[in-house]
């Protein structure tokens, strides 16, 4: 061979090879194409109708998998695990009507037999709803003592989807981008409100007893500090001319605020100013050097018409506190509360709106007062006179959620325009254990999901005359929620 034609061997040789193996590539694609049947879904009886519908508009016709796979679905009252392959298609949470006066269901309600696999309760006023169908109007109980939203997983029902294919991988890529995203602490923001406190007077004397204030939370303290901001309306200030006779607290009462986590202090009250204004000031300073944001109040008219803001997981809560009383309200450089008027309120909900805010509103308003020690009154229930009407205004003008901060016996709540009002919250922390009315609270907490708005749980307090708060048993509760919700229902 000359060494003219070894080199044209050298050359073609290879781009021989690159040829054919080329067009041995094209033949098997082509095979595989024309004569090996593509993946088919197999869709499981197990399926509802929604699921089976949400499946076939992922897998069209013009879907090639290279496995079969079958498809099907099952109710866990849990979260399937990290070695689990199961993917979780809904959230199915335990709902009632807003009024519903129970906070909590036994899962032994639930028939989980059903054909469609979706759990069925026994009492006709609770359903359960898919977590993103869940809206302010609805009740979200807690299931077996569990809340959805304080564990985030449990006190749910979970529709799962199971793969069986020879390599689920191909499936679980196409249909894990349509699931919806499971809340997480990341995500879920909880504040809670509290009613009226006033450590002072009669738990004055209790504190020379026990020696701590961190006492007066010790039953109360571990529900409120898990929540990610916890507020409360302090109508004393502190004071070292503080006794038993006077509402104004010993500066080591300081204890029994941080003790529950507290986050925000609200300043409408009208007995801020008894110790005087020296005291009042200071107070102010005693909570920002503890990181604790003061509205509804100030060192002067300015300063009480700031607003708190809460900016955390996606969530902006404006919190904007009045004062519409019996005093303690301040117009000018002095201290005191922010006073109400209808064209502050509607320039200040704008503002907040404005900026995309949520806004809460609350409100000390004048007292109801016809308390009884020898039995139930229900008079002090319902909103005094002219409450409703400024109640609905301020709803009116924007505000997302009302609430009275001045009455120290609970009174009814209700949906305005789906935008709940609260008229009153009654005593957190107080000395009035004479009177069975105002030895109760509602802690009100609300939940936002990435900046929305989904929920908010009323979990009543009681004390006695030992001055500890104590969340109701859920008997007792059922039986207090009906009384202020009766007129609804």
């Amino acid at each position: 061979m000359t060494k003219k034609l070894a080199n044209k061997s050298a050359i073609l040789l290879p781009l021989v090879f690159v040829l054919v193996a080329g067009l041995a590539f094209v033949g098997v694609w082509l095979f595989s194409q024309l004569f090996i049947k593509p993946g088919e879904v197999t869709y499981d009886a197990s399926l509802t109708d929604s699921e089976k519908s949400f499946l076939t508009n992922i897998f069209t016709e013009d879907t090639k998998l290279k496995n079969d796979v079958t498809i099907s679905a099952v109710t866990k009252n849990s979260p399937p695990g990290d070695d689990d392959d199961g993917l979780i298609y809904d959230i199915l949470v335990p709902i009632a009507d807003f009024y519903y006066p129970g906070n909590d269901i036994d899962g032994a309600s639930f028939n989980t037999e059903n054909t469609d696999g979706i759990p069925t309760s026994t009492n006709p006023d609770i359903r359960l709803i898919s977590l993103s169908d869940l809206t302010p109007d609805h009740k979200l109980l807690a299931l077996d003592g569990n809340y959805f939203l304080d564990t985030l997983d449990s006190g749910a029902y979970y529709r799962v989807f199971n793969l069986d294919s020879k390599d689920q991988t191909e499936a679980r890529e196409l249909i894990t981008p349509h699931l919806q995203v499971r809340p997480t602490d990341d995500t879920v923001l909880s504040f809670a409100q509290t009613g009226v406190i006033a450590l002072s007077r009669a738990m004055a004397a209790k504190l020379s007893q026990v020696g701590d204030a961190s006492y007066f939370a010790a039953n109360i303290k571990d529900f409120l500090s898990s929540k990610d901001y916890t507020h409360t309306s302090n109508e004393a200030s502190f004071s070292d001319s503080a006794t038993s006779e006077n509402i104004c607290s010993k500066p080591e009462m300081l204890s029994a605020l941080t003790a529950i986590g507290l986050d925000v202090v609200e300043l409408t009250g009208n007995h801020n100013q008894d110790c005087g204004d020296e005291d009042a000031i200071k107070t102010i300073d005693i909570y920002k050097d503890n990181d604790i944001q003061v509205f509804g109040g100030g060192k002067n008219a300015a300063e009480a018409a700031e607003p708190a803001i809460i900016d955390a997981k996606n969530t902006k809560i404006t919190l904007l506190g009045y004062n519409l009383s019996t005093g303690g309200y301040t117009t000018d450089n002095t201290p005191g509360a922010n006073f109400y008027t209808t064209e502050k309120a509607k320039t200040d909900i704008e503002s907040a709106k404005n900026n995309g805010d949520f806004v809460i509103v609350d409100v000390q308003f004048y007292e109801c007062s016809e308390y009884d020690t020898a039995s139930e009154n229900t008079a002090c229930d319902a909103p005094v006179a002219g409450q409703t009407e400024l109640f609905h205004e301020i709803a009116d003008l924007g505000a997302d959620i009302v609430i009275g901060t001045s009455a120290h016996q609970p009174q009814i709540y209700e949906l305005y325009h789906d935008k709940p009002i609260y008229y009153g919250l009654g005593n957190l922390f107080f000395d009035q254990s004479w009177w069975p009315g105002t030895t109760r609270s509602l802690v009100l907490t609300h939940y936002f999901i990435n900046g929305k708005y989904t929920q908010t749980r009323i979990s009543p307090t009681v004390y006695d005359g030992n001055f500890q708060p104590t969340l109701m048993d859920e008997e007792t509760s059922r039986w207090f929620l009906a009384r202020l919700g009766q007129s609804h229902r």
